[in-house]
């Protein structure tokens, strides 16, 4: 085989994530649309592009101040940072023109929480859920790039690095819709999941530790934003 059935075969292997998480949201009848959830996607494969020209300006920085750089920097900034920063700018730029921000959460005065807090749940929910699909797509994409030199890699990636994007895309997902009732709390996800992101990517690379603890880290994450979805769509109240 050669040329696009190639193609097709290495996205297909690098989609194998997506179809037990879409099911998941069928079954338990979430309020989230085929073309939301579409859409999510395609934005987390387009997030690739501005994290790789996030990518070069660091680069541009580090080759003209060398001195300042580490491996550490490297791992958490030139490559954590900047992916999940293209994660926010496509993800943010799907939830503008689905008019998910436009979505009003009352808050109270006094304490600057949501007034309604089963409602505050259901949207940040849903924004983790839709983050999460990101999150896929975006390891889509950049699984089947790897798989194009070993496709041993695409299937490898699949039950390793597409947690870890999941993961992490939750985080920021709930993390936009969050701004606007706990304004606080989103530059905390942001950078938990720059963190978790990091740690993971350190101990893949870095030699002597354990590949296996770094799955592990990205599983129990994906669990907790898994989790955080269930609960927050089954408090949802008013329209999604």
């Amino acid at each position: 085989m050669s040329g696009l059935p190639v193609l097709f075969f290495l996205i297909l292997a690098s989609a194998l994530p997506v179809f037990p998480v879409l099911l998941w949201y069928r079954l338990s009848r979430f309020p989230l649309s085929p073309a939301h959830c579409s859409f999510a996607l395609l934005s987390g494969a387009a997030a690739l592009f501005p994290a790789l020209l996030l990518q070069r300006l660091v680069s541009g920085i580090v080759d003209a101040h060398p001195g300042i750089w580490n491996p550490a920097a490297d791992i958490f900034i030139r490559i954590a940072f900047t992916e999940e920063a293209g994660r926010l700018l496509t993800l943010l730029i799907l939830f503008l023109f689905s008019g998910d921000l436009k979505r009003p959460v009352l808050r109270n005065p006094d304490t600057g929480e949501a007034s309604d807090p089963s409602r505050a749940a259901g949207l940040t929910a849903r924004g983790a859920a839709l983050g999460l699909l990101a999150g896929l797509g975006f390891a889509m994409l950049e699984s089947a790039a790897y798989g194009a030199v070993d496709f041993r890699a695409t299937l490898y990636r699949a039950f390793t690095a597409a947690p870890l994007h999941a993961a992490c895309g939750a985080r920021i997902g709930s993390a936009l819709l969050l701004f606007g009732i706990q304004p606080r709390r989103p530059v905390f996800r942001f950078f938990s999941a720059v963190v978790i992101h990091g740690v993971y990517d350190f101990m893949i690379i870095r030699p002597g530790i354990s590949s296996l603890l770094a799955i592990l880290i990205a599983l129990f994450a994906l669990a907790s934003s898994a989790l955080e979805i269930r609960s927050g769509m089954k408090l949802r109240s008013g329209p999604q």
